[in-house]
């Protein structure tokens, strides 16, 4: 029988992420987290994940360099990173944004 448990996650009580990301609700194979007021600054260097990556901008603007392209991210805006795709985001103005990621990203270890 499969799981048909419902759940709510208030964002205000959420936990945060190494890297200041809260988690918001996840299931088995999606999990969505929310980058509130992400600040420029330092560079962490292109990296890959073990896990596809969508997002949409809420507020502010990034750059995205994935494999050789440069997407600027805008409120509005909507993405797309495949798992093991090398990338960097670069905050350019206050940045606020909702990922989901599957598998879940905090599974495991995954998120760092």
């Amino acid at each position: 029988m499969s799981d048909t448990t419902a759940q709510k996650v208030d964002s205000r009580h959420s936990p945060r992420g190494p890297d200041g990301q809260k988690y918001l609700a996840s299931g088995k194979a999606l999990a969505m987290r929310l980058w509130e007021d992400q600040q420029p600054g330092e560079d962490d260097g292109f990296h890959t994940r073990p896990y596809e990556t969508v997002g949409f901008v809420i507020s502010g603007r990034a750059e995205l360099h994935v494999e050789g392209s440069l997407l600027l991210l805008e409120p509005g805006n909507s993405w797309v990173v495949p798992e093991g795709a090398r990338h960097r985001y670069q905050i350019l103005e206050a940045f606020t944004a909702v990922e989901a990621t599957h598998p879940p990203a905090q599974v495991h270890g995954r998120d760092g």
